[in-house]
């Protein structure tokens, strides 16, 4: 392999030739060969920092820090990679020393070289565009980083927001499609009232839209923004007027509209909106797996369990087990929301550690907050593809169970009160009697006026009465 020979503080390292990463890169290859996962697995994070560095390249030639040739040629590079190209040259580990040092000094690096190569010079030619002197002008890893990450959620957020948005749509479209179909709802995982179907899967595409607005408005969190904090918060080695200048420009490439934090030394030191979005991210996976579990429930069977619904058959179920086929789609979510807890518990002590000035662990923060978020849009898309849209209703087996529930004797109550109402709903699961035989039987109610009660306890949420109760 053929290599050049770049220097830093500590010393010479050999660089392969055609990498546009140069020797601080080098060594976080050596240092962290920890996940096997490079930053360049997180393209949202990739993209924000060459955002990042493209406004701060503008910046610093709007102040005159930086030639216009030497501006262009940085934000030329920057916008190729904003663009999707060179990020395989993002190569360091997600979990990285150093507060994410050696993520910023990679994309300085590559950015450089880039720039170089447009400049009409070779890679590692810093003498005429330094990785730190020019890219890395104004700035320190500790507001940069912490930026990029904000604007990668926010990114990404967005995409989530989007597939949480479909699968609401699909739960919806199933709630339209099942509005007639009568079932029993429970409680404690006991026979409660009548409900429909349509009603079950309404509930499940409102709790996903509210839970759209509440990750939404984590995003809000984001927007303000430490550019020109630099090391600690002091603004130190950031020329006058440079953070007006580059969170404008920021504002400009990214298309977000970030504002300045109101105190910079808090915002350089705090991750309290990093712990906001990880819980809201806890939350919609939870929601998801309750969901997940109840489609699991009902569908469970499809002989000897409740066997309600049916779910899109996706593959065999056992090696051994001659027709068994598992709720595979549903399994899957429920495993991305276990993983996405446990990601809440390591932002938690993430921020917990982050001493003093600067929180040194924001690298796990960023790996596990934009793997769940991307876990999270992976496995909605494939519950709506492959399980919600194709879910059937087993009409049949909901319109036996409907008629023989005990649950019925509810309706009774108004009409017969409580204890009348319990005593039948007892006789029925004692002798299977249906309630509205037990109640004329007893002459309790006329047949007429038992079975206008019964139906009523369905006729606000379907436009047909109740056959069979």
């Amino acid at each position: 392999m053929t290599t050049r020979i770049e220097t830093d503080s500590l010393g010479d390292v050999l660089v392969p030739a055609k990498a546009y990463w140069g020797a601080h890169t080098a060594r976080a290859l050596d240092n962290f060969t920890i996940s096997g996962i490079p930053v360049s697995r997180h393209r949202h994070l990739v993209r924000a920092l060459a955002m990042i560095k493209n406004a701060a390249a503008q910046a610093n030639c709007e102040l005159g820090i930086l030639s216009p040739r030497e501006a262009t040629a940085i934000r030329e590079a920057c916008q190729e990679i904003q663009d999707g190209h060179h990020h395989e040259q993002f190569c360091v580990d997600v979990i990285q020393g150093g507060a994410g040092t050696s993520t910023n000094m990679n994309a300085n690096e590559v950015i450089a070289n880039l720039a170089l190569e447009k400049l009409g010079y070779r890679r590692g030619e810093y003498q005429h565009l330094h990785p730190i002197d020019h890219v890395n002008r104004c700035q320190s890893t500790n507001d940069v980083y912490p930026t990029a990450i904000k604007l990668a959620l926010i990114f990404a957020t967005a995409e989530l927001d989007h597939e949480l948005g479909k699968l609401a749509e699909s739960a919806r479209n199933k709630g339209a499609e099942f509005a007639d179909v009568v079932k029993m709802g429970r409680t404690q995982l006991q026979d409660a009232v009548p409900m429909t179907l349509g009603q079950e899967f309404d509930a499940f595409a409102a709790t996903l839209e509210e839970d759209r607005s509440r990750l939404m408005e984590s995003t809000a969190l984001m927007l303000e923004c430490s550019l020109g904090a630099t090391a600690i918060g002091t603004g130190i080695t950031a020329e006058p007027g440079y953070q007006e200048h580059v969170l404008r420009a920021l504002s400009e490439v990214s298309g977000v509209p970030v504002f300045p934090a109101a105190d910079l030394i808090e915002a350089t030191s705090d991750v309290g909106f990093f712990m906001h979005m990880s819980g809201m991210l806890k939350r919609t996976a939870i929601k998801l797996s309750k969901i997940s579990s109840d489609l699991r429930l009902l569908s469970s069977g499809p002989q000897n369990g409740f066997g309600e619904i049916i779910l899109p058959s996706r593959q065999a179920g056992s090696s051994i087990m001659p027709g068994k086929v598992n709720p595979v789609i549903p399994e899957a979510m429920n495993q991305i929301a276990f993983a996405v807890a446990g990601s809440d518990t390591t932002v938690t002590m993430a921020a917990d550690n982050g001493q003093l000035q600067l929180n040194a662990f924001e690298p796990v923060i960023a790996h596990v907050l934009l793997q769940s978020i991307s876990w999270l849009e992976q496995g909605s898309r494939i519950l709506r593809r492959y399980c919600m849209e194709g879910i059937e209703a087993n009409t049949e087996r909901l319109s036996l169970q409907t008629a023989a529930s005990v649950g019925l004797a509810t309706a009774l109550i108004p009409a017969i009160g409580y204890a009348a109402a319990a005593t039948v709903a007892k006789e029925a699961l004692r002798d299977g009697s249906t309630i509205l035989d037990i109640v004329t039987r007893r002459n309790l109610l006329d047949r007429d006026t038992a079975q206008s009660l019964l139906e009523s306890a369905v006729l606000p949420v379907r436009s047909a009465g109740m056959p069979g109760v």
